[in-house]
């Protein structure tokens, strides 16, 4: 007489994310330590006060293009794994596979790369007092145990919030998220209303040359400084996307997550547009003023901050950038971590990924193995991992492309007239393959667009590692489909 099956306690994700927490679950995905670093470091050389806002608001514009068939294909499919569960639904195991492979890449490099922006916040505000006990340079970057220390003890103590239950993490990411919007609104509003500004200062609009502080004025390198910002919108944006990630635990119907996605990437363009704008406003001449601030190692927002309000504004960026990097950190595990379950369940990664917590009702295994490598980081420094964060870029953009691809699918076999959403699919997937092309073919009429070579190495490394693993997983993955 055969025995039967244990019951499996605690063998499903639970249904405790509310509308404002996968709100802030995107949102914070989506806005990270370079909305606010970015503005002196690159967007305004680069692209400048108007070039920038084009260039993030049609990025933005691309993005709810691309949700559309999201926001098709979630309710259809509300599973945990988002992107690869369409993809394997519509395409099979290989394609599957691949759009699950570069998505770990996507959302797991941007753990550890969050944990490395808070030495940096912390020197920013308070000095270098985490600067002590020097270990190395990496890639001109210089090692501290304490910088190291004090990342690694957030990015264990966030792992144990993700642990602890998908409420718990929905709760700390909504005030997380919502103290980033008002920091960042407050600060656009002291900017319209402050006599330290003017509209005039906005000038150069559309960048400077580094090397001579000189605004740009010939066409081309106007539109490659455009096109060079519009480019990282797959980078900018990520994080909309792991909406999908976190279906099996909404508590309420998938078919509202269309109008929260919107919502999450027109916030996330205001934040990258109008924090560009704020750290202009303040200088009747903004290229030397930036210059100058990043040649002394600065941080050019703060310092306008700093002009516009005094010490409140000090405080206001170091709260909006805090949380900024606190919800990426949080978003991003949730993220890994769902998406490693289910292709786990099905499969193409270890089985232990797919355990389930019987008391908190998470997937314990996979947040673990996260959290490892994430501890990482922090030895590598923000430099290196820059680099791997550049081409993981590309594992978006490859997620974007497989849900436009599976949208189209999936109404061509449902018969469904919906012409709009059809529309948007092809755009979705023509944006998607703009994008990738972008990242991996250097053009001449676009300097500086494309990967820098240690991310093409990057790259290369992870595609050989990924077709090991499927032919090592190869087995495993028709057992489950048999199943």
């Amino acid at each position: 007489m055969s025995k039967k099956p244990a019951p499996q306690s605690g063998a499903k994700l639970e249904r405790r994310l509310s509308p404002m927490n996968v709100w802030a679950l995107a949102f914070g995905c989506i806005i990270g330590w370079g909305s606010f670093v970015n503005p002196g470091k690159k967007f305004l050389a680069t692209s400048g006060t108007l070039g920038t806002a084009i260039a993030m608001a049609g990025g933005a514009l691309v993005m709810i293009i691309i949700a559309f068939s999201y926001s098709y294909m979630v309710p259809k499919y509300p599973k945990a794994g988002g992107e690869f569960t369409f993809t394997k639904i519509c395409f099979g195991k290989v394609p599957a596979f691949i759009c699950g492979w570069f998505l770990v890449a996507a959302y797991l490099t941007n753990v550890p790369m969050n944990s490395t922006a808070l030495g940096l916040i912390v020197k920013g505000i308070f000095g270098d007092f985490l600067q002590f006990g020097y270990l190395y340079t990496l890639a001109d970057n210089p090692i501290y145990v304490g910088e190291i220390l004090f990342a690694c003890a957030i990015l264990i103590l966030f792992a144990v919030f993700c642990v602890c239950g998908v409420k718990v993490a929905g709760v700390i990411q909504t005030i997380l998220a919502a103290t980033l919007a008002i920091c960042v609104f407050t600060l656009a509003i002291s900017a319209l209303l402050s006599s330290e500004t003017s509209w005039e200062n906005l000038v150069p609009y559309f960048g400077f040359d580094k090397t001579t502080v000189e605004p740009k004025t010939d066409n081309q390198s106007i539109i490659s400084g455009v096109v060079a910002t519009f480019a990282i919108a797959p980078w900018a944006f990520v994080g909309f996307d792991t909406i999908p990630q976190a279906a099996e635990e909404f508590n309420f119907p998938a078919k509202k997550v269309n109008f929260i996605m919107i919502i999450a990437i027109l916030f996330g363009g205001f934040v990258y547009i109008s924090n560009n704008l704020v750290t202009a406003s303040v200088y009747a001449n903004y290229p030397e003023e930036i210059t100058r601030i990043n040649a002394e190692g600065g941080w050019a927002l703060l310092e306008s901050a700093r002009i516009l309000l005094g010490n409140f504004g000090v405080v206001l960026v170091g709260a909006g950038v805090l949380s900024a990097v606190l919800t990426g950190m949080m978003g991003f595990y949730m993220a890994s971590s769902r998406l490693m379950y289910s292709m786990s369940k099905e499969g193409y990664l270890p089985k232990a990924f797919s355990k389930i917590s019987p008391k908190f009702k998470t997937p314990y295994v996979a947040l673990i193995f996260c959290l490892v490598v994430s501890l990482v980081g922090p030895f590598l420094g923000r430099e290196a991992l820059g680099w791997w964060l550049e081409m993981s870029n590309i594992g978006a953009a490859v997620g974007f492309g497989f849900t436009a691809l599976a949208t189209i699918v999936t109404l061509k076999k449902s018969n469904e007239k919906k012409p709009f959403t059809f529309v948007m699919a092809i755009l979705g997937t023509i944006f998607s393959i703009i994008f990738i092309i972008l990242m991996l073919i250097p053009l001449p009429f676009l300097p500086g667009v494309n990967f820098v070579t240690p991310s093409y190495i990057m790259l290369i490394v992870w595609i050989v590692l990924g077709a090991l693993f499927f032919a090592f997983k190869n087995k495993d993955i028709k057992a489950a489909e048999k199943e």
